[in-house]
């Protein structure tokens, strides 16, 4: 297995966090295991670290029951056809995901938009699943311009994904840091929670809130007219960090295609 899986026991829902290998910068598909079935979010920006995946959520011999994706960035969508199973997102994911289009990997192998299109909305509130209780939220700015978080309030855990990153450059392209501010803000002032799950890195606690918190405040300091200046200040600044490639693909946004 190139990518590698944390277990988390939460006694009645254990959690099976994969996280592909830095190539792909360390993007995270969750695996929500109930008592009888497995819940699956997000699906990896390469299909191949999306049928590592598979294979393992088959080893735990329970079904797989849905595919969430949480917004519409290909890291988190492309590999949805590997999953076999029903994709269900935010009417809002949806209709950006579609709007995108086909997706067209690395390799130059083109991804077929209904391969990944989802085809059951969720909407804000909560939904029990197998007796445990799924509280769904829609967040609107940020790393995205719409992204669902997803919190499960009786094991202490929040699903944050792409909000929180954990030890990763984060992908600024939507050119938002205020409305990320905001978001991460308000999952700080909800303090049941001990188990954070990123969208990018390993599972973490509520201590990540800060580490955001400071790379989005230093990005806003650091981020001028010059794509290839902000890049060398941020990774100067956080040397340690996975995929700053994600600077990269965040300026050509930010700045144009000559970035």
């Amino acid at each position: 297995m190139n990518g590698t899986v944390t277990v988390l026991d939460k006694g009645a829902v254990r959690i099976h966090s994969y996280m592909s290998s830095a190539d792909t910068f360390h993007a995270t598909t969750q695996l929500i295991e109930t008592p009888a079935r497995l819940v699956a979010v997000d699906a990896q920006l390469l299909p191949a670290y999306a049928d590592e995946v598979v294979a393992y959520a088959k080893g735990l011999g329970k079904p797989l029951d849905r595919l969430i994706v949480t917004h519409a960035h290909p890291d988190h969508y492309n590999g949805a056809a590997r999953f076999g199973v029903p994709v269900h997102a935010l009417a809002e994911v949806r209709e950006q995901i579609t709007a995108r289009g086909d997706s067209q990997l690395p390799t130059g192998l083109i991804i077929p938009v209904a391969d990944f299109t989802p085809t059951v909305d969720i909407v804000s509130g909560t939904e029990v699943i197998d007796g445990v209780p799924f509280v769904f939220k829609a967040v609107s700015g940020g790393e995205a311009a719409d992204e669902l978080l997803i919190k499960l309030p009786q094991q202490g855990v929040v699903i944050a994904q792409d909000l929180v990153y954990n030890d990763v450059h984060l992908y600024l392209g939507n050119n938002d840091i205020t409305g990320w501010q905001q978001a991460v803000d308000a999952l700080a002032a909800d303090p049941g929670y001990d188990t954070i799950l990123a969208g990018h890195g390993l599972p973490t606690g509520p201590e990540i809130y800060e580490e955001v918190r400071r790379y989005l405040a230093d990005a806003r300091e650091l981020l001028g007219d010059d794509g290839d200046a902000y890049k060398k200040a941020i990774v100067d600044r956080y040397p340690s960090y996975v995929g700053p490639f994600l600077i990269d693909i965040a300026n050509r946004s930010l700045f144009g295609a000559g970035h």
